[in-house]
């Protein structure tokens, strides 16, 4: 009945360990249940890493098996006939075996930890990567499609002046329009593509040999020094960077001080590439596009030249115009 009465109790030993343990042990000693008492004892030993709990309960175990029931016994078999051999092996054999499997599992806990851990790493890293080509593709949309809209309104503008049509002024009107809105959308977008920043370009992109079209198509009067676009020196980083800085300068003389006269000169002094674009003041009587501005070119631009270890400045002249000047390292940061 003892025997039985352990074996029940064994049923509950996942949720109170320690007390079926405790409740056990006395059938051990009377020599009924001493496999429930090694179950016990091996559930313990995987719930508590207590050495001194481990070691109680296993001497606890060896005392049971190894005195006699009922003690009176002993006087007439003597100390010499005990089994402490076998007393050792059932209380240290479940401890051993416990510790051994609840190491294992937690063991196990940590590598599943690690590897859902790396994995977590794996996606911040995709997450950076995915805000870095944002913050690219913010950069080069401002770059590529604000100069452009900034030329059809500057176009439109020159034709709504010059035609005497009162249809093709309203097409004029209409055209500007739609850029300022293409724009006010385009400063929108970028303000939530530019999560982070990144030295990635786009490809393809424009260099120093595509300056004298960019010249061309600005719709500016323009005195241009220019001769360094022949750099075969420069890395193609630096050249775009050069590029997007007479760019920007452009667009914003565009927006800013429309009819005003531009110099651009570009100076190739063997380890540096000197940038300069400098506009004076506004023509009388000129309108301004009224473009809206995102404030994200000029950020841009600081951007790039201090990812290749340059220097940009950006002032206001005392005529009214303005200058912006870089210089990039041609030999890299």
């Amino acid at each position: 009945m003892i025997g039985l009465a352990g074996g029940f109790a064994l049923l509950a030993r996942r949720r109170a360990p320690m007390a079926v343990f405790l409740a056990i042990v006395p059938g051990a000693y009377l020599g009924t249940g001493w496999f429930a008492a090694m179950v016990a004892l091996y559930t313990v030993a995987r719930r508590h890493s207590d050495r001194r709990l481990l070691i109680s309960c296993a001497l606890l175990v060896a005392v049971a098996h190894y005195l006699p029931y009922p003690l009176g016994v002993l006087a007439e078999q003597g100390w010499e006939n005990l089994n402490a051999e076998n007393a050792v092996l059932i209380s240290l054999v479940p401890v051993a075996l416990g510790r051994a499997v609840a190491m294992h599992a937690e063991l196990a806990t940590r590598l599943r930890e690690l590897t859902e851990s790396r994995a977590r790493e794996h996606q911040l890293a995709a997450r950076q990567v995915l805000a870095t080509e944002r913050a690219r593709l913010g950069r080069e949309m401002h770059d590529v499609v604000a100069h452009q809209v900034s030329l059809i309104s500057l176009q439109a503008g020159a034709l709504r002046v010059s035609s005497a049509d009162p249809a093709v002024r309203e097409a004029a009107d209409a055209i500007r329009t739609l850029s300022v809105r293409t724009l006010e959308e385009l400063r929108h977008m970028v303000g939530l593509l530019k999560a982070a920043g990144g030295d990635g370009e786009l490809t393809p992109q424009p260099l120093l040999t595509d300056l004298p079209r960019l010249i061309d198509e600005s719709g500016l009067d323009i005195d241009a020094d220019i001769e360094a676009t022949a750099c075969g020196t420069c890395p193609d980083a630096v050249e775009r960077a050069a590029f997007r800085i007479v760019q920007e300068a452009l667009t914003n003389v565009r927006k800013h001080a429309p009819g005003a006269k531009v110099w651009v000169s570009l100076q190739d002094q063997g380890h540096q590439l000197f940038v300069e674009v400098r506009n004076g003041p506004a023509s009388d009587g000129a309108e301004p596009l009224g473009l809206p501005s995102g404030g994200h070119g000029l950020v841009g631009l600081h951007e790039r030249v201090h990812l290749l270890g340059g220097s940009i400045a950006t002032t206001a002249r005392a005529d009214g115009g303005f200058l912006v000047s870089a210089i990039l390292p041609i030999s890299g940061p």
